[in-house]
């Protein structure tokens, strides 16, 4: 065997084993988690869906249903994931998993990928304007520099 066959690049092989896609309902989030399943899908990966059920303290004191409310989204959106899978059923074979956590989206995401142990993070950019000041959750988890973070649009 020569020098340059022992040193030979294996397309598909050196990827991502577990990628962590943050979904919250929104177009975008919707977008990252295609992105992201087409990525686990081409690199063999296990796709780790998470949705952050925030907190809200101010809504649960005023006696709003609020963790009600975030359970109805989390099991929309299983419900909707599993409708999509089925339907690619037979076509790509993707492993997945669902997970949900409380708090505020940053710290679950980081939370999910530490637990995790994500080689990669893809989410949605932000719909929200004021984010261009204050920093969206995206920009925090690049800036975190923990993991490489795909930011789709």
């Amino acid at each position: 065997m020569t020098e340059q066959q022992a040193h030979r690049f294996e397309r598909g092989t050196d990827g991502p084993k577990v990628i962590v896609t943050g979904v919250d309902g929104s177009d975008s989030s919707l977008r990252a988690a295609a992105y992201a399943s087409g990525l686990a899908r081409r690199q063999g990966a296990l796709l780790a869906i998470v949705y952050v059920q925030p907190v809200l303290a101010a809504g649960a004191a005023l006696g709003a249903p609020v963790a009600n409310a975030t359970e109805e989204i989390a099991q929309d959106l299983v419900t909707q994931i599993r409708e999509s899978m089925e339907r690619i059923k037979g076509i790509f074979d993707i492993r997945w998993e669902f997970h949900t956590f409380r708090g505020d989206p940053y710290s679950g995401l980081v939370k999910a990928a530490d637990d995790l142990k994500a080689d990669a993070v893809v989410v949605g950019a932000s719909e929200q304007a004021g984010h261009r000041f204050v920093g969206s959750v995206a920009v925090r988890l690049v800036k975190a520099g923990r993991w490489p973070v795909t930011v789709v649009p």
